[in-house]
């Protein structure tokens, strides 16, 4: 069934979408009245609706019923992800969102190659922000997860360090699994921070863990970038029941 966001929840028993949701229903997926839809409000609810009108540009539903979103984990995971090259970000977003990412926070590290000056980001953060959107609708989220303004590094540790869960993923640590991090406590918030295409200098990890992040593997195989946050959140979101 079609899914689409709005901003709030609803004041009556009627919706009405505009602008590019307006478009995609009446032009795109050509629906007339009497089709039914999921419309979200971004805080967990579900209205399961029919279309009763795609008069003047709007598109008017009648609320059916109104439901808990399913699709929400439990456990509220933020992954911190250093700045890739190219294009890669736009698929790290869309899957994370798909798998359950809370919060997509990007940074620079000092092995980034990726260094978008201010029009390039804000134009990148923009486009994230669509794909989060996208992928949330396609999936079946309660909300669209956030994706943040880049930050440093430092910034980034700070705020990892913050949750129940501070993970920072470490090509070079050999001992400590995350499977065994995992196990060690319950938690209802965890951060990930996965490093760049070189991986984190000697001085990120030493400052990591004096800041409380503890070091993990994802196992003996180097991960590229793209792959190691989604091996991460499907690692964390499985260990708390929400896979």
């Amino acid at each position: 069934m079609p899914r689409f966001f709005i901003e709030s929840a609803p004041a009556s028993d009627l919706i009405t979408l505009t602008g590019d949701d307006a478009h995609h229903i009446t032009r795109v997926l050509r629906m007339k009245t009497g089709e039914n839809l999921t419309i979200c409000d971004g805080r967990g609810t579900d209205y399961q609706c029919t279309l009763t009108d795609t008069e003047g540009g709007q598109v008017h539903c009648q609320i059916n019923t109104r439901m808990p979103s399913r699709g929400e984990p439990k456990t509220e995971v933020t992954l911190f992800m250093a700045l890739p090259k190219g294009d890669k970000m736009d698929f790290i977003v869309q899957k994370a969102v798909e798998l359950g990412a809370s919060y997509i926070v990007p940074y620079v590290a000092s092995r980034c190659v990726s260094r978008p000056d201010g029009k390039a980001l804000v134009r990148k953060i923009e486009r994230w922000r669509k794909i989060a959107r996208e992928a949330a609708q396609q999936c079946g989220r309660g909300r669209v997860p956030e994706v943040m303004e880049c930050v440093d590094f430092a910034a980034a540790v700070q705020r990892t360090a913050q949750t129940e869960m501070p993970l920072f993923f470490y090509e070079m640590e050999q001992e400590t699994s995350v499977r065994t991090v995992l196990h060690s406590r319950p938690f209802a918030s965890a951060a990930l921070m996965i490093g760049p295409e070189g991986g984190f200098a000697e001085e990120e990890a030493r400052m990591a863990q004096e800041n409380g992040l503890t070091p993990v593997s994802l196992g003996p195989r180097i991960l590229r970038c793209e792959t190691a946050p989604l091996a991460a959140l499907t690692a964390v979101l499985y260990e708390s029941g929400d896979l």
